[in-house]
């Protein structure tokens, strides 16, 4: 009868795989152990982790209203226009009942000439205010836009000087008369960023409509703001 001896090489193979497989046992236990002391800290608050307090997801842009041209820059030495000789529509972008009734109001007492009160469509205006007006009102409605807090302003290519203020979401009331910063020997100040008038009328809007009703809207609004 003969005597079974066992094969060295496979022993050693068995061995080895012995080692490997404890190998990778214990790694993946240091694994989870490193892993559940490090949640554990991030739970108690031992350990912060900046990543979570990241936003994953990206912002939506800011509606910041309709972009236009920078406004037109004034001829050197251009004075205020007299409130006298001004022709203002006041239109309400807002759904906020009376405001431009109440404008109306305060710019006559200032001695403003309003030709129009209305409604602005579409509404939702963003800002306090738009400024709109053509070549021939930039004077007038730079000294307009004195009267009003971080106005819009808005070139157009109308053929005469009236000048449009558009009432906006964030509008309040007009700058108090005290605050006002207008001398009538005094030049009217550029607007920030304006660019020469001819190169503004490249990029200008084009004319309003008409209102098909002016009286309608005007006692429309002058009722909403009674």
């Amino acid at each position: 009868m003969s005597q079974h001896h066992p094969d060295p090489a496979r022993a050693l193979r068995r061995r080895r795989k012995h080692e490997r497989q404890a190998v990778i046992f214990g790694s993946l236990i240091a694994f989870l152990a490193l892993a559940g002391l490090g949640a554990t800290a991030v739970y108690t608050g031992a350990m912060e982790v900046s990543f979570l307090e990241r936003d994953f997801t990206t912002p939506e842009p800011e509606d910041t209203g309709p972009a236009f041209a920078p406004p037109p820059c004034l001829a050197e030495d251009t004075l205020p226009v007299d409130p006298a000789t001004t022709q203002i529509r006041v239109l309400n972008g807002t759904s906020r009942p009376g405001l431009a009734g109440a404008t109306d109001t305060e710019l006559k007492a200032r001695g403003f000439v309003t030709i129009e009160v209305g409604n602005f469509r579409p509404t939702g205006v963003q800002g306090t205010a738009r400024i709109r007006f053509g070549e021939l009102g930039v004077a007038a409605a730079y000294t307009v836009a004195a009267h009003v807090a971080d106005p819009v302003f808005v070139l157009d290519r109308r053929t005469d000087a009236t000048v449009d203020i558009i009432i906006g979401e964030e509008w309040n009331a007009l700058v108090a008369v005290e605050e006002v910063q207008l001398a009538p020997t005094e030049p009217l100040a550029n607007p920030t960023g304006c660019i020469p008038l001819d190169q503004a009328l490249a990029k200008a809007q084009p004319a309003p409509s008409p209102s098909p009703s002016p009286s309608a809207e005007a006692a429309t609004e002058e009722t909403a703001a009674g």
